[in-house]
């Protein structure tokens, strides 16, 4: 019996898992944490995870993939499919909330510290009146 080399071929191995939506519409997937649509209606979800991509199944359709985040305790969120409750009104996650930040890197807009100082000052005015 001779022994022969294997084909050169990128490594496809697909990990199954079945993990548990959490309130926030997260997936825990290698301590890191992964957004579902807000229409998924099963609170659990099977998941395969590969070397680059995380895909999340519902009743065998596809409802949402990422990029793997690296590092321990990211988020990684697709804003355009959330949205945020507020009361009984629903509001835009893009349009209230402005950039979402995804993790480690991210930038966000510096503000002076005087710009707190007087929303602060505002604030008590009108606990005031």
């Amino acid at each position: 019996m001779v022994l022969r080399p294997l084909r050169r071929a990128p490594f496809r191995s697909v990990l199954k898992l079945e993990r548990r939506i959490s309130r926030e519409g997260m997936v825990s997937v290698g301590c890191n944490f992964y957004s579902v649509p807000d229409a998924t209606r099963r609170r659990t979800v099977e998941v395969h995870t590969l070397a680059d991509k995380v895909r999340i199944f519902e009743d065998g359709t596809l409802i949402a993939a990422h990029a793997v985040l690296e590092g321990r305790h990211g988020r990684r969120i697709e804003p355009d499919r959330r949205t945020i409750h507020a009361g009984r009104r629903r509001y835009d996650a893009q349009s209230e909330l402005g950039p979402i930040l995804l993790g480690a890197g991210d930038k966000v807009a510096q503000r002076p510290l005087a710009s707190y100082d007087a929303i602060g000052q505002a604030l008590a005015q009108e606990q005031r009146a």
